[in-house]
Parts: C-alpha cells; structure tokens; sequence
C-alpha cells in the first residue's frame, strides 16, 4: 500500500481546497410572470411550469 513520504503542508492543502467555495444558487426568470425562479423548478410566485399552471399560489393572508 502507498504512503506518502512527507506530509502535505498547509500551503498544498489550502491550495488544493481553494476552488471549494460555495456557490450561489442558479436563478432564471419565470417565463409567466418574470419572477426569478430556480430552474427545472414550479414557480412560487405564479404557480406555472412549463407555460402551464400546475399548482394554486398560495394567497398571502393579513
């Protein structure tokens, strides 16, 4: 079984784990009501995917 021969420095490490980051999540806009929205996802605004509404949006209550 291989086993390093020196250990990996703290410099090596970090710049192995740089491109680690966090990403935003991806937003496009709705197609309906032009509201971002994740993609492949129901709108929650409208209520529509696809050019087709497919659930009721919920009404906000005061």
């Amino acid at each position: 079984m291989a086993v390093p021969k020196r250990r990996t420095s703290k410099s090596k490490k970090n710049m192995r784990r740089a491109h680690w980051k966090a990403q935003p999540p991806a937003a496009t806009k709705c197609s309906h009501c032009h509201q971002p929205k994740q993609p492949h996802m129901v709108c929650p605004n409208c209520g529509y995917y696809g050019g087709r509404e497919v659930i009721k949006p919920e009404e906000e209550e005061s």
